[in-house]
């Protein structure tokens, strides 16, 4: 196949994807404020970030983040080689504290660290008998990139529903490690783990669990540390993940995790150990926000407030409304892909910015507008949305009950 040939290959590719409402494509979209954005020449209220707790413009980061800066802008290594300084050693010390683990290790990303969690679990298992990945059905993209790469058997369980799972785990071979890998807020749907039902499925079988805590680390939980503190089961994790890109307002991933397993990271975590470590200004930033998180709960009080508020507000408005109460992901089920631009449009003329949420992202039919909700917005600024969404034309929204 010559040049040519593959240049026709992706236009019809991307033209088909433009005929079924599919295609994805970037929008230069300029920050103003905390919950205000620049889109061409107009000015939205940004209800599509994940900056739950209003840090990215945080002053007390962006001072850190300048001070910090002068000594140098990157690492210049991966960590293993000389990419590991006292910043990041202080920062991960801060997280490993913060989630009540023995260790942490940041990475670039929460997508690395998903990956570099799967990579090490998969190793452990090579040890022995091997290792098997026992998912739930909507965990986020990056760990079943992860776990689809790695290899090894997988079997997904119905979403938060058990019964498969426990028949996998009862029926497994003893000498194979069995990991469990879900969410504790999930990024689509916006609810919450059944974690009292895992922690019962634990105390009859042998299994890890490796819970991505991404979407719920700054909202939940003492400090913000997450919602397995929140409900009690802050020691059910074998392996928790954390991002410092939601609820931090920066950019970066942490494996929080015993000291044995993150030194078996260093060892088989492909994705940390062949990755520039995070720049040296940003681990400072981190244990700032850490610190605003703690001294500054009012933030995690009012995110979970304008979530409520949200959802008060369209109760009765026929709109498919999915997540829990307090979750400051607020999905509404629109069904077909086109609903959902036209959705998404339709506020943006309102001078609000909402995601319309495509496959394979979600399921077919199942396409939806993802609003997320910050502290930094105003109470004006939440009923300005729900009236908008409210006062959408049924034909764009479908008419299912709360």
């Amino acid at each position: 196949m010559n040049h040519q040939q593959v240049q026709d290959q992706i236009d019809q590719a991307l033209r088909q994807r433009q005929a079924d409402n599919l295609l994805r494509q970037r929008r230069i979209i300029d920050p103003i404020d905390q919950v205000r954005v620049r889109l061409g020449d107009q000015e939205l209220i940004n209800f599509s970030s994940n900056d739950y707790l209003g840090l990215a413009h945080h002053r007390r980061l962006a001072t850190v983040i300048a001070k910090a800066s002068r000594s140098g802008c990157g690492s210049g290594a991966a960590g293993l080689i000389s990419g590991y300084t006292s910043a990041h050693a202080q920062a991960e010390a801060a997280v490993a504290r913060w989630k009540q683990t023995e260790r942490a290790i940041l990475l670039p990303s929460g997508y690395q660290a998903n990956l570099a969690a799967i990579q090490t679990f998969t190793a452990i298992g090579q040890l022995g008998g091997g290792v098997r990945f026992l998912a739930d059905k909507l965990i986020h993209a990056s760990l079943i990139d992860a776990i689809q790469t790695s290899g090894q058997p997988y079997r997904i369980f119905p979403h938060n529903q058990f019964p498969k799972l426990e028949r996998l785990l009862s029926q497994a071979d003893p000498n194979q490690l069995q990991v469990v890998v879900t969410e504790s807020i999930f990024s689509m749907d916006g609810d919450a783990a059944d974690l009292p039902g895992l922690a019962q499925l634990k105390g009859r079988y042998a299994f890890q669990l490796l819970l991505d805590e991404a979407h719920a680390s700054g909202v939940w939980g003492e400090n913000g540390c997450g919602y397995a503190d929140e409900i009690g089961y802050g020691n059910l994790a074998d392996v928790s993940i954390v991002t410092c890109s939601k609820g931090m307002g920066l950019i970066g991933g942490a494996i929080c995790a015993s000291e044995r397993f993150c030194a078996m990271l260093c060892q088989a975590g492909r994705a940390y150990i062949y990755s520039t470590s995070i720049p040296p200004h940003l681990c400072g930033a981190v244990e700032a926000a850490l610190e605003i998180m703690r001294d500054d709960p009012q933030r995690r009080v009012r995110v979970r407030r304008h979530a409520s508020m949200v959802r008060k507000g369209l109760r009765g408005s026929g709109l498919s409304v999915l997540g829990e109460d307090e979750s400051p992901i607020i999905p509404i089920v629109v069904g077909s892909e086109q609903n959902a631009l036209e959705a998404a449009q339709k506020l943006q003329q309102q001078g609000l910015l909402v995601a319309a949420v495509r496959p394979p992202t979600v399921a077919v039919n199942a396409s939806r507008l993802r609003i997320t909700v910050t502290s930094a917005h105003r109470r004006s600024q939440i009923a300005q949305l729900v009236s908008a969404l409210r006062n959408l034309q049924s034909g764009a929204v479908s008419a299912k009950k709360d």
